[in-house]
């Protein structure tokens, strides 16, 4: 299976020269660790930072420039900071090309449940909503399964929506899933996982692709 970096690395192939991307928190925040060579990409964060770059080196930190999940990271040059006004007129303006969010269930019609457990204390939505509603593509970037061994990728979410209808892929640790009228089409799968073991901790509708194949990535 697919490690957090290895998620990262698959979602950061979907990347296009010139995109603006907001990166969720969690495994998305990864992908900016993992641009291809001589391609520009200017990462959005939500709390008013466009041009984000890497993680910063251990002793590199600068404590005042983080991303909307609190962790410090680095500024590219030509990069801009503003106010969450100006981040969220951005997003609502429809000027992020990709959006990469964590989630905690999936449903098979690309429904999204990533902000709340009933019950349980969750940082809250951020800039989760308005982004489901207002970029152009949206990935999901998640574990396949909860920690106790559930799958999220369901038929129907039962944990509180984010947003209807609205995620296009979904990158787990088992493989790539594209959203189809159908339900989850596994178009890629990892390395050393059989489609039987995919099944098997899938509980939404899957389908297989003709064409399936494995996922290939820098180890």
């Amino acid at each position: 299976m697919l490690d957090k970096q290895g998620i990262a690395k698959r979602i950061a192939q979907e990347l296009q020269d010139g995109y603006y991307v907001n990166l969720g928190i969690g495994i998305p925040t990864l992908v900016a660790n993992y641009v291809p060579k001589n391609m520009s990409v200017a990462f959005h964060s939500e709390n008013g930072l466009l041009g984000m770059g890497p993680f910063p080196f251990e002793g590199a930190e600068d404590a005042d420039l983080i991303n909307a999940g609190k962790q410090t990271v680095t500024a590219l040059p030509g990069a801009s900071f503003f106010d969450s006004a100006t981040s969220f007129d951005m997003i609502r303006g429809q000027h992020v090309d990709l959006t990469v969010l964590g989630a905690m269930e999936i449903s098979s019609n690309g429904d999204i449940a990533n902000w709340k457990i009933p019950s349980k204390l969750v940082k809250g939505m951020g800039g989760a909503m308005d982004l489901v509603a207002s970029a152009k593509k949206i990935i999901v970037a998640m574990m396949h399964t909860s920690r106790n061994g559930n799958s999220k990728l369901l038929d129907k979410c039962t944990l509180p929506l984010t947003g209807v209808q609205c995620v296009q892929k979904v990158v787990t640790n088992y493989g790539v899933f594209e959203i189809t009228p159908e339900g989850f089409l596994l178009t890629e799968i990892a390395p050393n996982v059989s489609v039987k073991t995919v099944r098997s901790v899938t509980s939404g509708k899957l389908y297989i692709s003709d064409s399936l194949k494995k996922i290939a990535i820098d180890q």
